[in-house]
């Protein structure tokens, strides 16, 4: 899974966060995500699918490799 994050898009919500912290954080000064982590192992991928499914500006994209 390959992952890329709108910044333009983002308008800080913090789900993703929430979901899953170990691929996405949030800029300090305005909240805009910031990605960690570009090709989570697979066993990450629950989450960072919910947090794709739950972002309120779809600012995050997935796409499998393959």
């Amino acid at each position: 899974m390959k992952v890329t994050v709108d910044e333009e898009k983002c308008c800080g919500a913090g789900q993703c966060v929430l979901i899953a912290p170990e691929v996405f954080d949030q800029r300090d000064e305005d909240g805009i995500v910031v990605l960690l982590d570009a090709e989570p192992p697979a066993d990450r991928h629950p989450a960072v699918q919910e947090s794709a499914d739950v972002c309120p500006a779809a600012a995050i994209r997935l796409s499998v490799r393959g």
